[in-house]
């Protein structure tokens, strides 16, 4: 059954101005597997601004903002083996998701040179 779905848009020279600001910086944002991820792409912004839309949407899905201690940190995604991302949580987030008895997440992630789109749909 599905619990909730999420969608989050950004724009890329946003989360550029992060990544200008150094990797201690990404460090508050992103996991050390995101960053190293991200860090190997030709158009890194692009990467970076995705899965921050991701965890925007995520949030959004669960209908809580960034608040009572949630830390961007706490929802992570990598990509899996085929290229296909999947959704990591830690932290308050994974309580959030244990205490709705969420059991699955189905991702969609897109960008462009401009604009990057997260959508989410959380399932318990």
């Amino acid at each position: 059954m599905i619990f909730g779905i999420g969608t989050d848009i950004i724009e890329v020279a946003r989360i550029g101005k992060m990544v200008a600001r150094g990797r201690q910086y990404l460090g508050t944002i992103f996991t050390e597997e995101e960053i190293r991820y991200c860090e190997s792409k030709a158009r890194k912004s692009q990467h970076y601004a995705v899965r921050y839309a991701a965890k925007e949407a995520a949030l959004k899905a669960l209908s809580v903002g960034w608040r009572e201690g949630l830390a961007f940190c706490d929802i992570e995604v990598i990509d899996d083996d085929r290229g296909k991302p999947q959704v990591f949580v830690h932290g308050k987030v994974k309580d959030l998701f244990e205490q709705h008895q969420i059991k699955q997440t189905s991702i969609s992630l897109s960008h462009s040179k401009e604009s990057a789109i997260a959508v989410i749909i959380l399932e318990n």
